[in-house]
């Protein structure tokens, strides 16, 4: 790069490159008058609590009349899922997906190398809005993060839908908006945490 380029700070002895300062500054008063935009970072994100299970069950409790109301399953994953108010479909179809292409049921050798599929897993999802208690601040957890009930009932209802459908896995759900009682046995123990903070374009 010719010596034209470059200019010298006798303040600080520094050597600036004129064409990258000229470069930011032009980014910066592009933002400023509004003809750049870069998009909003999400706050939230669609959570998932996985819990891989030799069984699991969920039973109604709120109405006595329903004490009866019980799913379960048995060795598979329960997931306990949280959906955000900021959540789409996009952000349902790569959470769902990815859980069901998960590898952490051991092969012949021992190690975690096998899927639900493979296994003939089931799984068991709870809508667990708690997943975004906000804890930060005093000792009464706020849930102001998590999505209204009418969009967690419709990506819920969407992320069941995605397993049995799109993955052919025998799945059980819980009972949205009651009161629930949840009995598991967790194999391993192995329990992992997903959300969709890290999605990409790809589930592998």
């Amino acid at each position: 790069m010719s010596r034209g380029m470059h200019f010298f700070d006798k303040s600080s002895g520094i050597r600036h490159n004129r064409s990258r300062r000229f470069r930011r500054l032009l980014v910066e008063w592009a933002v400023c008058v509004g003809f750049v935009r870069f998009p909003k970072p999400k706050k939230f994100s669609m959570r998932a609590c996985i819990q891989r299970v030799s069984e699991a069950s969920v039973t109604q409790t709120d109405i006595p009349e329903h004490s009866d109301r019980c799913n379960k399953i048995g060795p598979g994953f329960l997931v306990l899922l949280g959906v955000g108010a900021e959540d789409g479909e996009r952000e349902c179809h790569w959470l769902a997906d990815k859980i069901a292409t998960l590898r952490v049921f051991e092969d012949d050798a021992g190690k975690m190398n096998l899927s639900l599929a493979d296994v003939g897993g089931e799984v068991l999802v709870v809508s667990q809005f708690t997943l975004y208690g906000d804890c930060r601040k005093g000792r009464r957890p706020s849930f102001t993060t998590a999505a209204p009930p009418e969009l967690a009932d419709a990506l819920y209802e969407q992320f069941v839908a995605r397993l049995q459908t799109e993955h052919n896995l025998p799945t059980q759900k819980g009972f949205f908006q009651t009161e629930m009682q949840v009995a598991l046995v967790n194999d391993g123990p192995v329990t992992l945490w997903l959300d969709t903070a890290v999605m990409t374009s790809t589930t592998r």
